[in-house]
């Protein structure tokens, strides 16, 4: 079987948790003798070459309706289904404040939109203008052969937000096992503080600077300004007291160093599918502090430290709990047997043999 995986066009140049998924996938997938080749969004694709498309990130809906309609073969799609509408409502300022005042979709139909507008992507499909993106997501939900969400929860959410029942497979996150694993007993500094994630409003780094500022604790911030949020970026380390520090976005094995002396991570973002570095950092040996929006209770469950993101002092109090508790060993025990690429690339192979023979 050959598999074209269809990806955002930045998928490279501004990576994040999706670009994690697709390399992983695709190379644990060869694994096993599938056959998959990845192709950007903007790319020329020769469909005749390939058995099946798998399609990336549900919420860029013109990328799919374009390659879809032009394939003509079976497709599924890992949906990957983050709700901004919170953040975009109550927590942005200028433009995208008075956006944010809108229906979820139309929001994200004025930024896709925009990005074109602007020359910052390609508007694929003309069919979204007028589809608009909730149709154009319902339209995608009719046509693919099954839907891989990474939890049972995100599919939950999209039946709920799209009122249709697609065939679905859940599809878990992962670790990469060969890198992310405990090898002997790393000293942990009990007041190091990190967190993995691009710098961009919806990872909400912003109140996780004023829980932490002029705290016993250190504070390092993994991860390069989003694009479209450099004025973010600058507002948080213009309000970083000095136990704050910015370190740019670094490749997987490098932050292998900071997992180790860490005693926790933290991503209370407004909204986590899964919280792919939460799940990382956790096989590492970190104490894990998270939202409480989103799907993270599926994979952390009780094992997890969780915080609201809109009060710095609900961070403040997870990461004390966090940095005080022995680490959990269900939680690692759950990530071995459960969330491993291993078994992400299992699953996905069974979702296309669903897929191609309906």
């Amino acid at each position: 079987m050959k598999v074209a995986f269809i990806t955002r066009s930045t998928l490279y140049s501004v990576p994040g948790g999706d670009t994690v998924q697709v390399v992983q996938t695709a190379g644990h997938l060869a694994a096993i003798g599938v056959d998959v080749e990845i192709k950007l969004a903007n790319e020329a694709i020769p469909y005749a070459d390939f058995d099946l498309l798998h399609f990336f990130n549900i919420t860029r809906p013109a990328d799919i309706l374009s390659h879809s309609a032009r394939a003509k073969k079976p497709f599924v799609v890992s949906t990957i289904m983050c709700d901004y509408s919170e953040y975009d409502k109550y927590h942005t300022k200028g433009l995208r404040a008075l956006l944010g005042k809108l229906p979820a979709g139309s929001i994200e139909y004025f930024k896709t939109i925009a990005r074109w507008f602007l020359g910052k992507d390609k508007l694929a499909s003309m069919a979204y203008l007028w589809l608009g993106q909730h149709n154009s997501i319902k339209k995608i939900l009719r046509e693919a052969a099954l839907v891989l969400p990474n939890s049972l929860s995100e599919y939950r959410r999209i039946v709920g937000t799209y009122a249709y029942r697609s065939e679905y497979k859940v599809v878990t996150n992962g670790i990469n096992t060969s890198l992310f694993n405990i090898s002997g007993q790393p000293v942990r500094n009990h007041e190091l503080v990190i967190c993995v994630a691009r710098i961009e409003g919806i990872k909400n780094q912003l109140n996780l600077i004023k829980a932490l500022n002029n705290t016993r604790f250190t504070l390092l911030l993994i991860g390069s300004a989003a694009p479209n949020q450099q004025s973010y970026y600058e507002e948080c380390r213009a309000i970083a007291a000095r136990n704050v520090q910015f370190i740019n976005h670094i490749p997987q094995q490098e932050l292998l160093s900071f997992y180790r002396l860490a005693k926790v991570h933290v991503l209370p973002s407004w909204f986590e599918t899964t919280g792919l570095s939460s799940i990382e950092a956790a096989a590492m040996g970190c104490n894990i502090v998270i939202t409480d929006k989103g799907d993270t209770r599926e994979y952390f469950e009780d094992d997890a430290f969780y915080c609201d993101p809109a009060r710095p002092d609900s961070i403040l109090a997870a990461i004390e709990r966090a940095s005080e508790a022995e680490y959990n060993q269900n939680l690692q025990k759950r990530i071995e047997q459960k969330f491993t690429w291993q078994r992400a690339a299992l699953q996905t192979y069974q979702a296309y043999q669903l897929a191609y023979s309906a």
